[in-house]
């Protein structure tokens, strides 16, 4: 959790949907660039598959058409660790939610669950006055209604939608099911926006599933009802009669601004402001729309925002296509438009309906994607269904006009607007922003290292097909992002693939070829760490400009022997150059902390990555670090050894102290050893025992060396370290 202040926005940061025609936001947005219309006409075939009666077939005010998805009963009920016949009871709703949640963690390259992801909050809605899916298999089975507390009730009451995403993904934050009919996805958004804001979460899901049971059949018009007589939805035209009810999932994972930019995180857009606010009795009936309303909660929100209703460039509407919803709507947008200009037809409006239908609870969110997209690729989608103006609608006395055709976004700062009714009276608004430009991601050396994996070998199989489809739109510089994402980015399951190719062609080849291999057999992992004799100037460079993990490893090591004693040059100036000050490298007060720091830092990255030793071994110097990276010794204690240790070897060399061994040194040798073993002993059996490690000892230096290296180490380690059983 963190302390809430002062903050710029929240980062759209990451984005899962299957809506009508598109199983992923790609294809969803291709689909609105084409001006794709995804409610598909339903065959009698189909129809009758689904149980739609002959006579409601023979009826001429059937419309035979719907926005489904595509395979609504697919669920990887073995990845979330349910039993087939739980998956089986689980309402579909709730399960494409589950797995959309997932599927939104890894698009904005988090792995839920994780430490630094804990603290997510989770606000979801979902459709039907009760489960659809439950009242149509009522027929099928008496268990179905279930006891308060069974399978059944489990797997279809609305009450537990945010709180099974929470348990099965380790969430921590606040797990809300928000409900207010059509607008319950942005007003999600809306609560989500605010639950990080005031700090009660670091992350936060949003949005709503709606999966219609029976799922591929028509529906019964009635004239001057609200669903449309053809099948399609003309929002703002003349000839708009109603809209089509459709079903589809969709999630956003938020993040603050400042977070986001900080962690490097892909930005889709940033929320600005949002607003939520009811009618009340300021209408002429309960399902009514109130103009006064809809114009409080729009320019409540762009006061949040703090942008003038100058600045935006697009609405994305409510937009129906009822004869009555429609005018109301843009009346209310006018009005408050008008408190902040006077401008005429220069704000774009759209609607997602024209495309993917009316999702009920997910209609809102599918308009936050579809906006949070725009601002992402700079372009305007166009509406669908359009010719002639609604002839209740004044659009050349007002800001606005329909967006009829693709067209780029016209000018640097891009803003835009959201706006949802539900019915019964719930508006909600939210202001977004074009994401803040961000440095890309430094292309690595060749070659380039993706890595996949999953929990069996059929998903990973989709994995591989996935991301083969994806590579397809890549360009080359985003080649070292792409790997990124899947490397350091996703949870790690058994069943792994890793291909390396030095360009995207060869990527592309090497996933068209790649087949699932089986597992390898456990092997266990050693970590080496070498003695003096391994340097060489700059032999850090390459390794600190590209691995941000390792530079902060040697920055910290630095800052550390800085407080310690400053060497000139500092060993960070020696690691990374080679020319002058590298050539310091080959000098022993430079030698020995300057490897131990090298060993540190990639111990370090090793482990960011994941890669975790089973056992460590170590030559000279090299035995500080692998005790270090045991846990024996901490940071300080080793580095502040190493330093000791280094620099009195140079003043030995310095004064000539030869190795010979004179009868003098006997005692000192003794008093080396005894103290060895004394710490080694006490240290190393209890704490590395209880970590099951084993520490070999080797004979300590000869010579007269041994003066010099005793007064300095004793003097560094001093009593309390051999208390505190360190190992010296």
């Amino acid at each position: 959790m963190s302390e809430p202040g002062v903050s710029d926005g929240v980062a759209i940061i990451g984005i899962a949907c299957r809506f009508p025609g598109a199983d992923d936001h790609h294809a969803f947005w291709r689909n609105l660039c084409e001006g794709v219309e995804s409610i598909r006409p339903l065959s009698e075939a189909v129809l009758r598959a689904a149980g739609v009666p002959d006579a409601l077939l023979a009826d001429p005010n059937y419309v035979r058409a719907s926005p489904v998805l595509g395979d609504i009963a697919r669920f990887d009920a073995g990845f979330f660790e349910y039993s087939p016949r739980e998956a089986a009871l689980m309402d579909p709703q709730q399960r494409l939610l589950l797995e959309t949640a997932w599927h939104c963690f890894e698009d904005a390259g988090q792995v839920p669950g994780t430490p630094a992801t804990r603290s997510t909050g989770v606000f979801v809605g979902a459709g039907g006055v009760v489960s659809s899916y439950l009242l149509d298999r009522l027929a099928a089975s008496d268990a179905l209604p279930g006891e308060t507390g069974s399978l059944e009730h489990l797997g279809n009451d609305k009450d537990f939608l945010a709180t099974r995403i929470a348990y099965k993904l380790g969430l921590t934050g606040p797990a809300i099911n928000v409900q207010t009919a059509c607008s319950t996805s942005l007003v999600a958004v809306h609560l989500a926006c605010q639950s990080i804001l005031s700090g009660e979460c670091d992350f936060a899901l949003a949005g709503a599933s709606v999966v219609r049971v029976p799922h591929e059949v028509g529906y019964l018009h009635v004239k001057g009802g609200i669903l449309s007589p053809d099948g399609h939805c003309r929002a703002f035209d003349a000839e708009a009669r109603g809209t089509v009810f459709g079903s589809g999932v969709g999630l956003v994972l938020l993040r603050d601004l400042k977070s986001a930019i900080a962690a490097g995180d892909r930005i889709y857009a940033v929320i600005r402001g949002t607003a939520v606010n009811n009618d009340g009795a300021e209408k002429v009936s309960f399902t009514a729309s109130s103009v006064a309303g809809q114009a409080r909660a729009m320019v409540e929100a762009l006061g949040v925002a703090g942008v003038t209703a100058d600045e935006i460039g697009f609405v994305e509407c409510h937009g129906t296509g009822t004869v009555v919803g429609d005018p109301l709507e843009i009346d209310a947008l006018t009005r408050a438009f008008r408190c902040g200009t006077k401008r005429r037809e220069f704000c774009a409006i759209g609607s997602v309906k024209t495309n993917i239908g009316h999702l009920e609870q997910a209609a809102g969110i599918a308009a936050l994607i579809k906006v949070a997209l725009t601002l992402h690729h700079g372009r305007i989608p166009p509406i669908l269904h359009f010719s002639t103006p609604n002839p209740k609608i004044d659009f050349a006395a007002s800001p606005f006009f329909v967006n009829t055709a693709a067209r780029d976004w016209q000018g640097p700062g891009r803003f835009a607007a959201v706006n949802s009714l539900g019915l019964g009276g719930t508006n909600a608004f939210a202001v977004l922003q074009v994401a803040p430009a961000v440095s890309p991601v430094a292309a690595r050396p060749a070659p380039q290292v993706l890595t996949l994996s999953a929990r069996s070998e059929p998903a990973l199989r989709d994995q591989i097909a996935a991301w083969r489809s994806a590579a397809a739109r890549l360009d080359e510089d985003g080649l070292a992002a792409f790997c990124r994402a899947s490397n350091l980015a996703r949870a790690h399951h058994p069943r792994r693939l890793a291909l390396a190719a030095p360009s995207l062609i060869a990527l592309r080849a090497a996933l068209a070829e790649a087949e699932p291999q089986a597992p390898p057999a456990p092997r266990k992992l050693a970590f080496l760490f070498s003695g003096q004799g391994a340097q060489w100037p700059g032999m850090a460079a390459a390794l600190y400009r590209e691995q941000p993990v390792f530079a902060a490893a040697v920055d910290r090591c630095d800052a550390l022997l800085a407080g310690r004693g400053a060497l000139s040059p500092s060993v960070r100036d020696v690691l990374l150059d080679a020319g002058e000050a590298g050539r310091a490298i080959d000098e022993t007060a430079w030698t020995q902390p300057g490897l131990f720091v090298l060993q540190y830092a990639l111990v370090e990255l090793w482990q960011s990555l994941g890669v975790q030793p089973d056992l460590v071994l170590g030559h000279s110097v090299g035995e500080f670090a692998a005790a270090c990276c045991a846990g024996i010794l901490s940071l300080e204690d080793a580095l502040g050894l190493v330093a000791a240790r280094g620099g009195a070897r140079a003043r030995a060399r310095r004064e000539k102290v030869d190795d010979e061994v004179a009868p003098a040194d006997v005692e000192a040798r003794e008093r080396v050893a005894r103290r060895a073993r004394c710490v080694a002993r006490r240290a190393l059996r209890r704490r590395g025992e209880a970590r099951g490690q084993q520490v070999l000892e080797r004979p300590a230096v000869g010579g007269r060396v041994i003066r010099h290296l005793v007064d300095e180490v004793e003097r560094v380690a001093g009593d309390d370290l051999v208390e505190d059983e360190t190992f010296i």
